[in-house]
Parts: C-alpha cells; structure tokens; sequence
C-alpha cells in the first residue's frame, strides 16, 4: 500500500478502534480516528480520506447518516464507505447500500475480509489531487504564460476576432514544475486538447484558480478532456460565491438538461476546494490573493516564482469609479471616495514590481462612463494602475465581445501613447490567443 493513503475509523467503540487502527498501519496506511458520526464528517471533509470504516450504531451520528451526507457531497465522490456492524441483518446490508455504502463488514473483521474490500475498493481509485508535485514539468525550466482565452463576457468566433482570438477567459502558467490554469473559460477546451497532445499517456496533475464563477470564466469545464481521463488530477481552488458554494456552481452547468455528463460520473479526478486563506501554496508556488472590484466574490491572483511575478485580475473595476474625477467630492461623497482612494492604495501595493500584469481593460475611456458600475475597467485606468505600480510588463485583458481586432489595435496604440506620454518603461500589449511570454531568468 502506499504511505499517502488515508483511511478514518469511524466507531465509538475505542477498542475497535485500535483494533483496527493496527491492522491498517501494519499495511501502511496513514490511520485518522474519529468516535462519532458527526466528528466522522468534520474529518471527512477536512481532510479526504481515501477510505473510511464506519460503525453502524453510533450515537451522534449514524453510519447511514454519514453515508448519505458524503454521497451528497459531489467533492467526496471518491470516498470509499465500508460500514461495519455487529448485526448480519439483510435489510441493514441494503439499507447501506442504498444510503451509499461500497461494502458492508460483520464484526468483528477479519483481517482478511477487510483488506480483500478495501483492494476491490480502491483498485482503480486515485487519491484525491492535493497539494504537491504535479505534471513532471522540468523544475529548472524558465516560467511561461500562455493565453488560451481572451475575451470576456460571451465567446466572440468570426473573422473580426480572429487576430486576438474569440475564446473566454484562460490562462496557463507553466513554473516551478506545476501547471497552474487561470480561469476556465471557452479557451480551456484547446487546452486540454494540447495538453493531451504534448504529454500522451503521461499522468496529468494540474490546478486551476478561479477568479469567479461567472459563466464566462467556467463555460469551458465541461469540455476539458484532461477530466475524462481516468489518470488526471485537476485541483480547483476559489472562493465560495454569494449564493451557492464552489461544488454547487461548477457541478450545477453539467446537470441534465445542460449537459449530457453528470459531474459525479466523471472518470478524472476532479477536486474542488474552497480558499479561506489570502495566501497558500500550490506546490513550491506560492500564490496570494486579492479582492476584486467586480460584483459578487471575485479575486485576483498574484503568483511568485524564480523568475519573477504573474498577476491576473481578469474583471475589476476602478474603486474610484473615473480614475480622473474632477472636482473632488465634498461631504458624504468626499468620505466615500477617501474610501475608494484607500481600496485603490490598496490595489497599487497589492501589484507593487509584478513581471507581468494581465488586467481587465474592456472599454476605452468614453465606453467606461457609459458602464460605470459594471465591474469592469478601461485601458487609460490600466495603464495608470500598472505605472503607479511600477509593472514591467501590462497586458490588456478581457477584449469586449463587441471589439473587432481593429478595435483591439486602436485601444493597444492608445495605450503606448500614454506611456510614451508618461516616459514611462512600461511595455504594453493586447493579450492575444496563443500568446507565450517568457519571464527573463534572474541571475544566478
């Protein structure tokens, strides 16, 4: 057996317990202990165990009880159940197969019974995708973005957008051995498709950060192909939205009459966690979040490397509304807008020195006052966001469904005019599908 899988004893009978407990460490088994059903499921979704025994009769907590509420939690759909019982009763042998139960053990197991369910069980399970080494990418190679998605609100196909491409939002970065995705849009079906190209039968482990969940930045998760592939481990980590939780939104697009394949009959191994933490670590990576000006609970993400720094605000709207509002408010007004002046601050610090800035620019300045208050920002706020800050390298993001490529070229030498203005460093570009920026290695 291998060291890195997980089984909780669920049984308020410690001697069981331990019985048990030394059996399973005896084959290397990592063993959690829990002695009610109640602790049972706190454990359960904390830590995912691979396998958990559970006990019949327990007071707090039930094993039907804990049988259904894992089965209706689609992120625990790779939990395998055996409940164990002193009662060799038939209908309690259905009754947990219906609740949810893959085997049904009489006491006391023996030893051979056990490890013969828990084998069949977990013969053709992977572990559940957690922190750690992903798609055996060489460690030492530089890091790259590369845009497979660019555009926001509604995939945009035609010759008018061919130059920068009509997909939604997504974004690859490739550093530190791991491959992080950014947003799941329309542009993650290619990518998946080139993922499998490059890397052929080679197990694939990667994570996807959400910014948020408005269909634009998920669309394009059902399409995935890596997710149809029994060795694949995709890890998504966001933050819960307003109404639902992060499980509900993103299973919620592949229920019938949506979509012909149920989230819970996927062969990939699909995590989905939510973030507490403004900072945390996907493998060696280390990634901080930031709040978004954008309606509902969107971030950002900030994401370190060897060679330097990646930040994606893919929808974010100036807190100050028009940046270059004049005059100053006064009253209520001046303390509101303090406020946003504040927040603002806040954003500059947050992107102070990144390598690379991919920011929400939908409109040009005159569009902007026609949409104040929807969550998105322009190129003249980008631009003076990403010199305030001191960015290297600004790239406009999230193109208008309703902007042609030469809408796209009018807005990006806009921008260069600014700069030049500004005799800023700034280099600026219009992200652009295919697009690979290689951040320059930092000396040894």
């Amino acid at each position: 057996m291998s060291t890195t899988r997980k089984v909780l004893i669920i049984d308020d009978d410690a001697d069981q317990r331990a019985l048990l407990g030394e059996l399973l460490r005896l084959e290397n088994w990592q063993v959690i202990e829990a002695d009610d059903g109640n602790a049972g499921l706190d454990i359960i979704r904390a830590q995912r165990p691979d396998v958990v025994l559970c006990d019949l009769l327990m007071p707090r907590g039930n094993g039907f009880l804990v049988c259904r509420k894992v089965r209706e939690d689609l992120a625990l759909r790779h939990t395998r159940i055996i409940v164990t019982s002193g009662r060799d009763y038939e209908s309690d042998r259905l009754a947990a197969r219906e609740a949810g139960a893959d085997e049904y053990l009489v006491k006391p197991v023996e030893p051979k019974n056990l490890f013969e369910a828990i084998s069949r069980l977990t013969a053709d399970v992977k572990s559940p995708a957690r922190s750690g080494p992903g798609t055996q990418l060489p460690a030492g190679g530089p890091t790259c973005v590369k845009f497979w998605g660019v555009r926001g609100s509604i995939p945009t196909p035609g010759p008018a957008t061919v130059g920068f491409g009509g997909n939604t939002t997504c974004v690859e970065v490739r550093a530190g051995g791991e491959i992080i995705i950014l947003d799941g849009g329309t542009g993650l079906r290619t990518l998946g498709r080139d993922l499998l190209a490059e890397f052929g039968e080679q197990p694939l482990h990667l994570t996807m950060l959400l910014s948020h969940t408005h269909w634009d930045h998920i669309q394009g998760l059902p399409f995935f192909q890596p997710i149809y592939r029994p060795d694949c481990r995709l890890r998504i980590l966001g933050f819960e939205g307003a109404r639902n939780g992060l499980v509900h939104v993103l299973t919620s697009q592949m229920e019938s009459p949506y979509f012909p394949v149920p989230f819970a009959e996927l062969p990939g191994n699909v995590q989905i966690d939510e973030l507490k933490d403004m900072e945390f670590r996907v493998g060696n990576i280390r990634v901080q979040a930031h709040f978004a000006n954008h309606p509902g609970i969107c971030v950002g993400y900030r994401i370190f490397t060897d060679d330097g720094s990646v930040a994606f605000f893919p929808d974010n709207e100036p807190h100050t509304r028009v940046h270059n509002t004049s005059p100053q408010p006064a009253g209520a007004g001046r303390a509101a807008f303090d406020f946003a002046e504040a927040q603002e601050k806040k954003f500059v610090e947050f992107l102070g020195g990144v390598d690379v800035l991919i920011l929400d620019s939908q409109f040009d300045a005159q569009e902007y006052e026609q949409h104040i208050g929807w969550g998105h920002g322009c190129v003249d706020y980008a631009v003076a966001v990403a010199m305030k800050a001191g960015v290297k390298r600004l790239v406009l993001f999230h193109h208008d469904p309703d902007h042609d490529d030469a809408k796209v070229e009018a807005m990006l030498a806009h921008a260069h005019k600014l700069v030049a203005a500004a005799k800023s460093a700034l280099v600026v570009e219009a992200a652009r599908e295919g697009r690979v920026i290689e951040l320059a290695r930092s000396p040894k």
